[in-house]
């Protein structure tokens, strides 16, 4: 970190290394250090698709809203999507939704295929002819599904993202642990549970005892992990 930087702007910022964003969004590290952080290709350097949210630091970070930008990045570069195409809708969504992570926002699962089709003007750039011209394939592409779990405050920012389908069990909220995957209900990260379960033998209800929590607190913190690394 800058030695002028305050810890306390990480605060309610949400913290993540890009190994911890792989994990939590099962994005390939070498991606979203490409995404975030910039790339050199035939000698040439070419900029992070946006301002990474803690470029105040020395530090390559992601912030929550940075976490929640790439998967959808992830949704178009797995339709072919090029880099160029996909800087050029950010930056054009963020001045027409005055949001500065426009792809998350709600309103671009709505109003999305016409930055593309503004974009497919600009740039020429025919990777995004079905995405600009076709509301089938755009629906396809942005589903729902990227949405789901994703808790919004009253302008339409993202707030807290819950990663299980059809589950508030766990939550990674930036006021909360640093953003990291946290139960819900009683605040306690789930990396610690889970750590604190195979030191015990793998007792749930010794966890359960130890945190002052319910076991089937202690059981979602260790289906999640498992499945982190699964």
């Amino acid at each position: 970190m800058k030695q002028s930087d305050s810890p306390s702007r990480l605060i309610g910022v949400g913290v993540y290394t890009p190994s911890e964003a792989s994990l939590y969004t099962g994005i390939p590290t070498k991606d979203i250090r490409r995404w975030m952080f910039g790339y050199k290709s035939n000698g040439i350097e070419q900029p992070s698709l946006w301002t990474p949210e803690l470029n105040f630091t020395d530090e390559r970070l992601l912030g929550f809203h940075d976490l929640l930008e790439i998967r959808f990045v992830h949704a178009f570069r797995q339709y072919g999507v090029s880099l160029q195409a996909i800087r050029a809708a950010s930056r054009e969504a963020r001045e027409i939704f005055s949001q500065a992570y426009p792809f998350t926002c709600r309103r671009f699962q709505t109003d999305g295929r016409s930055i593309f089709a503004t974009v497919l003007d600009e740039t020429g750039d025919e990777t995004i002819l079905d995405l600009a011209r076709r509301q089938l394939v755009f629906k396809q592409v942005i589903a729902p599904s990227l949405y789901e779990g994703i808790d919004y405050a009253d302008e339409g920012k993202a707030q807290r993202w819950y990663p299980i389908k059809r589950s508030k069990a766990v939550v990674l909220d930036p006021q909360i642990n640093f953003g990291k995957p946290t139960i819900n209900s009683a605040g306690i990260d789930t990396a610690s549970i889970y750590q604190a379960y195979l030191a015990e033998g793998e007792s749930v209800r010794r966890v359960a005892s130890l945190y002052e929590i319910k076991v089937a607190e202690v059981q979602a913190a260790i289906s999640y992990e498992h499945g982190l690394a699964a």
